[in-house]
């Protein structure tokens, strides 16, 4: 998809971060927005954000969406569509983060990681994309995996496995879309430390999944803040996103040092050995 004036975006996750920087540059581009977020007051300030970065005449439709939730998705779908006539590029970013091992975490924080991370994709996935076909123009999926999609870190065991699991959604997606011919390309946007809130997610939890914070969930919380701090500014991730959709490329990485990686750990796998652990950006 090389066009986007006057084109449709669809970004959940808008209220902040990523969301708000893809929602800005966008309507830079000229794009009409339907942006959605759970937090409806930081929603509202990105989309007086959006329209002050937009170029004239830019439309931009909120919505309180819960991610985790098919009706709520599908009811923002059908809102967008009603109201904007078309989705060409639709943003799967809404994110959270749990730290903690695997067998020390409760099962709660799992069901919370994947009911936003993984369920929020599929969800969006299923809402909008049938429609993108049936236009039957030129169009995009941008689903926010992460790096920790792609190289699993200790401590993190919640994140890490929904993430996993939404990178590989992705990547079916993106086979299934090309295998039927569609005009549609995905693009997989795994991100390294950008200064975003994330490490602030509980903000967003619903109270019948809250838990107990434990030692090791702390910690990585303390990590994960270490990395924000230290990040890329989340509109340098916008313009790498807006490159990969007219590139239709498949993988973004927002941090270079993390490809080497990669055939790396490929090559642990194929000799059957245990991948080395990433150092990622605290060292």
């Amino acid at each position: 998809m090389r066009e986007f004036r006057g084109r449709v975006a669809v970004v959940t996750g808008a209220g902040g971060g990523i969301g708000r920087a893809l929602a800005c540059r966008l309507a830079a581009e000229g794009m009409d927005l339907a942006l959605a977020d759970i937090d409806a007051a930081a929603l509202a300030e990105t989309a007086e954000a959006a329209r002050a970065a937009g170029v004239a005449g830019v439309r931009v439709m909120t919505q309180a969406v819960d991610v985790g939730d098919e009706g709520s998705v599908a009811a923002f779908a059908d809102r967008a569509f009603a109201e904007l006539g078309a989705v060409h590029l639709l943003c799967n970013n809404a994110g959270v983060f749990m730290g903690g091992r695997m067998w020390t975490r409760p099962p709660a924080d799992f069901e919370w990681t994947l009911r936003v991370n993984l369920w929020g994709i599929l969800h969006g996935v299923r809402a909008f994309v049938p429609r993108m076909i049936e236009q039957d123009a030129d169009g995009h999926v941008v689903n926010t995996c992460s790096v920790a999609g792609l190289f699993v870190g200790p401590g993190a065991a919640p994140y890490t496995v929904s993430k996993w699991a939404a990178f590989a959604a992705t990547l079916s997606l993106a086979q299934e879309l090309a295998l039927d011919g569609t005009r549609l390309g995905v693009s997989a946007l795994c991100p390294g430390g950008v200064t975003t809130r994330i490490h602030e997610s509980e903000r967003v939890r619903p109270a019948a999944l809250a838990t107990e914070p434990g030692e090791d969930s702390a910690f990585m919380n303390e990590m994960i803040a270490t990395t924000v701090e230290r990040g890329i500014p989340p509109r340098e991730v916008a313009d790498r996103v807006v490159d990969a959709v007219r590139e239709r490329r498949f993988l973004v990485l927002t941090h270079p040092e993390y490809a080497p990686g990669l055939p790396a750990q490929a090559e642990s796998l194929v000799a059957g050995r245990l991948p080395g652990m990433p150092d990622f950006e605290w060292g």
